[in-house]
């Protein structure tokens, strides 16, 4: 479903060139779910952004669902998660889910069955008529994945959509939204600075190295599903995988660090 090429993402300035991004490749297959984990600077949004259309590559090329992602053109049937939620407050919970597909033409009573079904999926339907200062951050957090997945996307982009949650909410939600990826069975690739989150949620967790990056590590997560988020993590299996990927992330961080101290 995405196929990054030998990508690279330069930015200029009068005085200097600074690599986001050196040479990333990799592949994403219909139905995986994975994350891109990295040090800071390492250019994981970017890459969302750049899959997205957002913003070109210097060079390489990207491919959803077999096509070329041409800046600008948004990828048939894509979806994207913002670190904040971008809920309306002016609009009740229903009318924002239900947002994306009015804007379609979409009958007003199919938008109502649609949105009556997402609510229920995700354990709001109570909220139907609130407004979103009515509610926590994981509940708007919630609203707006429902946003997006109102309009049926075949693959979604999550920009750290946790980061900003405390780490019970953060459990609740990611939750959800697995049993929400296993009934509807979406491309993910969501990009997280927390590996416990990473591991947790994956098929796959690719590792970023300091900039310029370059993947450094594609690991495979080999933990049977469906996973119980809440139990997952006193398992040897799940330590396993975070000692053997952050044996690679930890001395990518000791590079920024090293990096920064040299340069101060």
């Amino acid at each position: 479903m995405i196929e990054v090429s030998h990508i690279a993402k330069i930015y200029h300035s009068d005085t200097r060139e600074t690599y986001a991004i050196g040479d990333a490749s990799f592949t994403v297959a219909k139905g995986e779910f994975v994350s891109i984990v990295g040090p800071s600077g390492c250019g994981k949004s970017t890459l969302l952004n750049m899959v997205a259309s957002f913003m070109a590559p210097s060079s390489g090329t990207i491919s959803v669902n077999g096509h070329r992602v041409v800046p600008g053109q948004i990828p048939k049937g894509l979806g994207y998660i913002f670190q904040k939620d971008t809920v309306l407050p002016w609009f009740t919970v229903a009318r924002n889910i239900g947002l994306g597909l009015k804007f379609r033409g979409v009958p007003e009573p199919e938008i109502q069955g649609k949105v009556d079904r997402l609510l229920a999926m995700a354990g709001l339907k109570d909220c139907h008529d609130m407004f979103p200062h009515h509610l926590s951050g994981g509940m708007r957090q919630r609203v707006a994945l429902l946003m997006t997945l109102a309009c049926d996307p075949d693959i979604l982009l999550l920009d750290e959509p946790f980061g900003a949650l405390d780490s019970n909410t953060k459990m609740v939600l990611h939750k959800e939204l697995l049993d929400i990826w296993q009934q509807l069975g979406q491309t993910i690739m969501m990009v997280t600075h927390d590996l416990d989150e990473a591991v947790t949620l994956s098929d796959r967790v690719i590792v970023l190295s300091a900039p310029p990056s370059r993947v450094v590590l594609d690991h495979r997560v080999d933990i049977a599903r469906p996973r119980d988020v809440f139990s997952l993590r006193q398992s040897r299996e799940f330590s396993d995988h975070v000692r053997e990927i952050w044996g690679v992330l930890g001395r990518e961080f000791k590079q920024v660090g090293k990096e920064a101290l040299e340069h101060a």
